[in-house]
């Protein structure tokens, strides 16, 4: 008996869905819908190696299969999992084998279940590869050197069995205060949008239909708007209109999606009064009819729970998220009721099958149906751990600096003071979500300066505070080393670093109340209202400072701390977003010298909580600030200085004006030919090498018939110039450059007066005029 259409490799992946789907019973298309289970309860660990469960083998037989199962190799407080209980990498592949065999040979069809596993900034797995944060990320301005980093991370899941990588990506910092900002690549659309599809690129490998062996389907999140949640308040409502939507917190998502993404995740808040989960005009309506996306909608964790208050009862909220568009559940009780809904009318068995036929497709284009298991393929976690290093050190952003005090290494130094709760603490710089690391692992700042240390130079080293709270007993000592030192590293800001007593939510976000011991001051479920320094940290630098040794800041946070103005206490101070287990030597390699400062700010940095929002490409209002201080930001997105001086010229363009026409359907990124170039001349005039990021922004002048933004960044490029060395960047204009979100709910370039401006920053541009006529 020949095989049936839908085991043929060679036919088309709509053909073998279309087959399979004939073939299978109402309970079965339910649980290729359902991801009901934590993958931690799917095996225990034993003296003689790791068994699954009966509580796993039950789940597969309730419905004669499995659709996909969450985080099988996840370790971290909230899970439970630990270093002794947990899979190394050692046995990842065998146990997730093990999980797959036992799903396709023991159900009728034999359908393979998609491992579903978390990377938002490596694997979240015991020996998994840990890359920095996204915010660090970011502040590389380099997405190429993301895609590489992306893509052998990719590796490592796939070498361990897994196949569906879960990354924050389409999320933007608008307002600081919340405690997943770090899972952002910043701010701005158009630079997540570029970091995203790098993601996209590196994760799943060449656009088309298959996903190699080595690579892994990748599901952004989260869709949509979740990075604007009223008072940054993790999940909660937004007040976002359809243009604020378009232009800002859609824009990553359609770039993912034209790269090829398999999934996104929807997200918990909700738009317009419509939880995310059950939004048909998001997630059918854009998402699918106006993009094209014909790939997988994950819900978030018991996100559809949450639609029983709207819908009544679990079987009616089920529905109404399938009717909605979202195909695959994650723990919820609702989507389990499905075939219920179906039978009570909520729901048709049509829409059902749709979702199903996604689910079967991404397992189709894995290829699972032909090589289900893991076997023996091969990462590389040398490669991944010099990558992250590398994406660490050129994350490093010297946001202030004296001109004199760094690099440390051009001046006769006998002793370096390190002193901060962050100087000497690995599990404080690598962020949320990530796994226990074995002992012994990475590298503090501490660590990072004694091994950059050249002979002869003493470091010494006292914490001076806890990192939350007002205590100052530790304080003298801290102050005593400052004064006897040649200069002070103050080594400051926050910490995601989840611990065994942490409390969670049932869908583990941390749950950090006022009062609770547990040092954790970002991350999910710890949003702040203050963002200053604690009070401690705030004395340890006014003490330090007033020693009179020149003070070098280093902020290893995942969030922008509202900064004062440090001119008089700080000589230098850098930002270093949760550089991850090898930021210690990333940062000590910029404060020696041994390489320079690249890193650029992909947020504002405000000057309080109380001046929020202060993200740059706001509306052009021509507001003047508050009484009390400046609307201003800190330091402006975009900011980044060097070891060295550089001047840009005035930017100059092709041609002054262009009819609207002229730029349809242009896209320089697409390999077409912009209808307009602007190109500037940078020169390092100063005395070392230097790495510039040089910066396109664009501003409406006039015309249009929506109110204009301040700026928006449209363009960037890094150059490498020598001292004295000059050289021209040219930029293309295309009409995504230019373009407007219309009353009529699509993009156009509109006539009017266009500013396109050049430099190293968001606030520190020069300008050319252009027009673009009707």
């Amino acid at each position: 008996m020949s095989e049936p259409l839908f085991r043929d490799p060679e036919a088309p992946v709509a053909d073998r869905v279309r087959d399979l789907l004939s073939r299978m019973t109402l309970a079965e298309k339910v649980g290729q819908v359902n991801q009901r289970m934590y993958g931690w309860d799917a095996y225990e660990r034993t003296p003689s190696g790791h068994r699954l469960t009966d509580a796993f083998r039950t789940e597969v037989a309730a419905y004669d299969g499995m659709g996909a199962l969450y985080g099988l190799q996840r370790a971290d407080p909230w899970s439970g999992v630990t270093a002794e209980t947990g899979i190394g990498a050692a046995d990842g592949a065998r146990v997730a084998d093990a999980v797959q065999r036992h799903v396709v040979e023991n159900t009728r069809l034999g359908i393979p279940v998609l491992l579903v596993e978390e990377m938002p900034h490596g694997i979240q797995a015991l020996d998994g590869t840990v890359l920095p944060v996204n915010l660090a990320v970011g502040a590389t301005w380099n997405p190429e050197l993301y895609e590489e980093a992306a893509a052998v991370a990719a590796a490592q899941l796939r070498a361990r069995g897994g196949h569906v990588a879960l990354v924050s990506a389409l999320d933007l910092v608008r307002d600081p205060r919340w405690g997943r900002a770090e899972e952002c690549f910043g701010e701005d659309p158009y630079l997540a949008a570029r970091f995203t599809e790098a993601l996209v690129r590196g994760v799943q490998g060449p656009a088309g239909e298959r996903i190699g062996p080595d690579r892994a389907a990748v599901v952004l999140k989260h869709f949509a708007g979740q990075g604007a949640t009223v008072g940054g308040r993790n999940s909660a409502a937004t007040e976002l209109g359809a243009r604020e939507l378009h232009e800002i917190h859609l824009v990553a998502a359609l770039a993912g999606v034209r790269a090829g993404a398999a999934g996104v995740m929807a997200a918990y808040n909700e738009f317009d009064g419509v939880p995310c989960t059950a939004n048909r005009h998001l997630l059918t309506g854009i998402l699918r009819e106006q993009w094209g996306f014909g790939g997988l909608v994950m819900a978030d964790g018991l996100a559809i729970d949450r639609l029983v208050r709207m819908a009544g009862d679990p079987v009616a909220a089920g529905a109404l998220a399938l009717r909605a568009g979202t195909d695959l559940s994650l723990w919820d009780d609702c989507y389990p009721r499905l075939a219920e809904a179906v039978g009570r009318g909520l729901v048709e068995e049509s829409t059902l099958d749709t979702a199903v036929g996604r689910v079967l497709a991404l397992k189709f284009r894995l290829g699972l149906f032909e090589r289900p298991y893991a076997g023996d393929r091969v990462a590389d976690p040398a490669r991944l751990e010099r990558l992250s290093e590398r994406v660490a050190r050129e994350s490093v952003t010297l946001l202030e600096h004296d001109g004199v005090t760094l690099p440390l290494a051009g001046r006769r130094i006998g002793t370096v003071a390190v002193i901060g709760p962050n100087a000497d603490s690995v599990p404080q710089q690598i962020g949320d979500y990530t796994a226990p690391q074995r002992p012994g692992s990475g590298s503090s700042v501490l660590d990072g300066l004694r091994a950059a240390a050249p002979d002869g130079t003493d470091v010494t080293y006292a914490r001076g505070c806890g990192l939350i709270g007002g205590d100052r007993s530790e304080l003298p000592e801290a102050v005593a080393l400052a004064a006897g030192a040649d200069v002070a590293v103050l080594v400051l800001g926050g910490s995601s670093a989840r611990e065994p007593d942490t409390r969670f939510d049932a869908n583990g976000a941390a749950v950090v109340a006022s009062g609770n011991p547990v040092e954790m001051t970002c991350g999910e479920g710890v949003d702040l209202a203050g963002l200053g320094l604690p009070e401690g940290q705030s004395a340890l630098l006014d003490a330090v400072a007033a020693t009179g040794t020149p003070v070098v800041v280093v902020l290893v946070q995942g969030r922008p701390h509202a900064l004062p103005d440090l001119s008089g206490k700080a000589a230098a101070v850098l930002s270093a977003w949760y550089p991850g287990p090898w930021g210690g030597r990333a940062v000590a390699d910029v404060l020696f010298g041994a390489a320079g400062p690249r890193g650029r700010l992909p947020v504002s940095v405000p000057r309080s909580a109380a001046q929020l929002p202060v993200f740059y490409n706001g509306k052009d209002h021509g507001y003047r600030g508050y009484v009390d201080q400046p609307a201003t930001a800190r330091h402006p997105f975009g900011h980044g200085l060097s070891y060295t001086t550089v001047e840009y010229g005035v930017p100059r363009l092709s041609v002054p004006s262009l009819a609207a026409d002229r730029f349809d359907g242009s896209t320089a990124t697409d390999g077409g030919a912009a209808p307009l170039s602007c190109t500037v001349r940078v020169a390092n005039t100063g005395g070392r090498a230097v790495s510039e990021t040089v910066q396109l922004y664009v501003r409406r002048v006039s015309g249009g018939t929506a109110w204009p933004r301040v700026r928006e960044l449209r363009g960037f490029a890094r150059v490498e110039l020598a001292p004295g060395e000059s050289t021209e960047v040219m930029f293309p204009v295309d009409a995504p450059a230019l373009a407007s979100f219309t009353y009529a709910g699509e993009w156009a370039v509109e006539p009017g007066e266009f500013a396109i401006e050049t430099g190293p920053s968001s606030q520190g541009t020069g300008a050319a005029r252009f027009m673009v006529t009707a």
